[in-house]
Parts: C-alpha cells; sequence; structure tokens
C-alpha cells in the first residue's frame, strides 16, 4: 500500500528534484502496520541512465536512519549532518528502509551518535549476509513482492517497543511543525524535558542534536523554495523559518549546500 503523500512534502529534503525525476522514480510503500512503530517507509528507486550522462543527487537528510538494499552493497546508513551525493549511472535500483527519528535504535542497541555520517554493513547490524534477501528483491520487478519480503524480514527481527521513542518523535514532529522555534529551551518547556535530558535522549536515539534538527528543517524549507525557480525574499523567508537575521539563514544554506541561495538559483536557472 502507498502512503497518502503531498509530493510537496515527501520530497522535501531531495534538491533540485524536479531535475532528478527526469532521471529516475521513486515510490514509497507503507511497511505491515506491526513494523509502522519503527519504520516511516520503504523508498524504491529505478533508474536507466544507458547511453546517457550520469546523474548526481544530493539530498539533505531527515534525523533519521536509512537501511538501503544495494545489489552487493546493503548498508545502514547513520543520519548525515551535511549534504549526501549519490551518483546515478548506467541502469541500477535501490530499495530503501526509512526509519522513524530513534526507529532504528532498538535494533542495534548503541548510541545512534557512533553512526552519524558513518554506515554499518547489513551483517554487522543483524549477524547475517544481506544477500538472500539482495538476490530476493532484485530478481522481482514487483514491488508487493519487495515490500513483502522486507516486511517478513523485520517481522522476524522485531524488537520491543521502547516508549522513548513516541517522546523523541513527539518533539521532532513539534519541531517540524513549528518553524518559529529556534531554542531547543523553548521545546523543553513545551514537552516539560530539561535541555541536558532532551540533548542525552537525542545523542541516544537520533545521533544529532535538537538544534540541529530546528536548523535541518528550516534548510529543507529555504531549499524548496530556491527550488521553486525564482529568488524569494530571503529576508522574509529568514524571519518565516525563525532566524534572527538573513545573514544567519545564508551562513547556514552555504555551509551545508555549498552555495549560496541565490548562487542555488542562479545554477537551477542555468
Amino acid at each position: 500500500m502507498k502512503p497518502e503523500e503531498n509530493p510537496a512534502v515527501v520530497n522535501k529534503g531531495i534538491l533540485n528534484y524536479e531535475e532528478g525525476r527526469q532521471r529516475f522514480t521513486i515510490s514509497r510503500r507503507l511497511p505491515a502496520p506491526e513494523l509502522a512503530f519503527f519504520i516511516r517507509h520503504y523508498w524504491l528507486i529505478h533508474w536507466d541512465l544507458r547511453g546517457l550522462p550520469s546523474h548526481t543527487q544530493e539530498v539533505l537528510q531527515p534525523p533519521c536512519f536509512n537501511l538501503v538494499f544495494e545489489k552487493d552493497n546493503t548498508r545502514v546508513y547513520g543520519t548525515n549532518t551535511g549534504k549526501m551525493s549519490q551518483l546515478l549511472e548506467g541502469k541500477g535500483e535501490v530499495f530503501g528502509v526509512l526509519f522513524r527519528p530513534g526507529g532504528f535504535y532498538p535494533f542495534y542497541r548503541q548510541p545512534a551518535s557512533e553512526l552519524v555520517n558513518r554506515s554499518l554493513a547489513f551483517r554487522k547490524v543483524f549477524g547475517i549476509s544481506s544477500l538472500p534477501l539482495e538476490d530476493a528483491l532484485f530478481s522481482h520487478s514487483d514491488e508487493d513482492t519487495k515490500v513483502r519480503y522486507v516486511d517478513d524480514f523485520f517481522k522476524k527481527e522485531r524488537p520491543s517497543k521502547d516508549k522513548q521513542i513516541e517522546t523523541v518523535n513527539s518533539v521532532i514532529d513539534y519541531i517540524a511543525e513549528h518553524r518559529e522555534i529556534n531554542r531547543v529551551e523553548d521545546v523543553g518547556v513545551k514537552f516539560g524535558i530539561s535541555v541536558r535530558t532532551m540533548q542525552r535522549m537525542f545523542s541516544q536515539y537520533v545521533g544529532v542534536s535538537p538544534k540541529w534538527v530546528i536548523k535541518r528543517y528550516r534548510l529543507q524549507d529555504a531549499a524548496v523554495s530556491a527550488d521553486a525557480g525564482e529568488s524569494p525574499d530571503w529576508s522574509k523567508l529568514a524571519v518565516d523559518l525563525g532566524y534572527y537575521d538573513q545573514a544567519h539563514l545564508i551562513k547556514d544554506f552555504k555551509t551545508v549546500i555549498g552555495k549560496s541561495p541565490e548562487e542555488y538559483v542562479r545554477s537551477k536557472q542555468g
């Protein structure tokens, strides 16, 4: 079953998405209901660039872990604090598992902070080879069949629920929905959690700090505005996203994306 999705929302974080969608196809599928506590959705990407130039797709990752099934290279990826880049060439496909924030922790039971900007081989986490699952996934073209294989695997591996994961997601959902928030202290007051406790909780379950989460959602919004193809009023946007001034927005944008907002817009206008 496919999740009910607004493309403008679910594709947030995929930089220059309109250009990218001409090079690849992406679909998202919900996991089995009993896995929804841990997994947000599956994502499936296919591309066929045989005889065409390669394409580098860039992504601003949310505060989540991914398990990426790829032929002979299946790995778990921690949250990337920068900009992720993936080279697409020839013909290929991947099957991804996007965990909820904190949702990967019960499978691995190690601090999420240890995997920030890092990845682990499938065997390191689950103790078995990924090859049988890879063979099953990539020998079928039907998405329902692929989803069923991964559902069956996680039903067998499913750990006990950890109530802290719900707390983490409540905090992150609140941050995502309230762009005026720019202080971790304000989030703590809302949930009755001290800043120190929240920082420890995020280090354990998410890997990144609450402050990083605030900045990441703002940058995703700024990128969506830039991807619209027209230069917005950056001063107004900075205020709308909770920045003190335009200079702070531009600094964060350039640090992560590698270009100022105006340079990014001009590169799209080509």
